[in-house]
């Protein structure tokens, strides 16, 4: 189900992209406890994640992302995030986000 819920929010994203910008690169991968995807579109943008779903059948299952994407913004720059997404939470890195200071 989990699966199901990545990749519906991929088509929702490709959906929403401008009608002039074209996919050149699609691949993916999906198994019953794991993924892998990796896309990149005409306008410079590119995403890739790979996942797997840890502690199967027990009841702290949960699934593990991690990935980056990165797109060209309007001032001309190429902002890239990388990310790992589990049980911990979404937690994401780039150059261009404000990081907390050290406690």
């Amino acid at each position: 189900m989990k699966f199901i819920i990545v990749f519906a929010a991929l088509f929702a994203l490709a959906l929403a992209a401008p009608a002039d910008v074209q996919v050149v690169r699609s691949e993916s991968d999906v198994g019953p406890e794991s993924f892998k995807y990796v896309s990149e579109t005409s306008d410079g943008s590119q995403v890739q994640a790979e996942g797997v779903l840890k502690n199967v059948g027990t009841e702290v299952e949960a699934l593990a992302v991690s990935g980056s994407y990165s797109f060209v913004a309007d001032d001309g720059q190429t902002y890239t995030v990388t990310y790992v997404a589990d049980e911990n939470g979404f937690q994401p890195q780039g150059a261009h986000l404000p990081v907390a200071p050290e406690a």
